[in-house]
């Protein structure tokens, strides 16, 4: 398998925790969509142009963050079962997956991009924080009950979560919430995330030394 992808992209780093958790063999293969060269030569591959990509053992493209981890959890044995086997345990896990794209990251990468053009937009920016921190205290609310997002298993739903938290923590002051901090720390020693951060760390120590990743 190929995993067509950029460290920095949450969706990217939302797959990556899944191939670690399901300990799957792939070619890992950065793409740096700002480079015309690796973004032109990767959609000779895959004209939408969009990461994360999986490339299967047969050859299929895959695309979208949980397609690619619900195929990888289907095809490995190994490791952590992303999407339970219950109906109802899987139906949960599946819409808390898409409300956390959907409704917070989608959210995050908004305001990124205001921050990004210096726009002055700041009823834009309210909105969009006012939305997010609702989302936030429900999530709170519901860690309450539960020691990661869906129940007491590691899920599809925390491979969603745990990059969009790490994220948001400064800006939304996470600490305040005591069972969004006490997640946030324990996501913070999990062994797939601990191999994700590494990946983060190369890649902004490449950034700020003034290289690009290679393609």
């Amino acid at each position: 398998m190929e995993l067509f992808y950029h460290p920095l992209s949450r969706y990217s780093q939302k797959v990556l925790i899944a191939l670690y958790e399901k300990q799957a063999n792939f070619y890992p293969r950065v793409i740096e969509l700002s480079d015309p060269f690796s973004r032109n030569e990767f959609k000779q591959q895959f004209p939408l142009g969009k990461l994360p990509l999986l490339k299967t053992r047969t050859g299929e493209l895959l695309p979208e963050s949980s397609i690619i981890i619900d195929y990888i959890d289907h095809e490995f044995a190994t490791g952590t079962q992303l999407l339970p086997q219950s109906y109802a345990e899987r139906l949960q896990v599946r819409l808390y997956d898409r409300i956390i794209d959907n409704d917070l990251n989608n959210q995050l990468y908004l305001l990124e991009q205001i921050d990004a053009r210096k726009e002055e937009n700041p009823i834009k920016v309210k909105q969009l924080e006012k939305d997010i921190a609702h989302l936030l205290s429900e999530l709170n609310n519901k860690l309450m009950e539960h020691h990661w997002l869906c129940g007491d298993a590691f899920t599809m739903a925390d491979c969603a979560l745990i990059p969009c938290l790490i994220h948001a923590k400064h800006r939304f002051k996470l600490y305040q919430f005591d069972p969004l901090d006490r997640y946030l720390n324990q996501a913070h020693i999990r062994g797939a995330w601990i191999q994700v951060q590494e990946e983060i760390d190369l890649i902004q120590a490449a950034v700020q030394a003034g290289f690009r990743p290679i393609p």
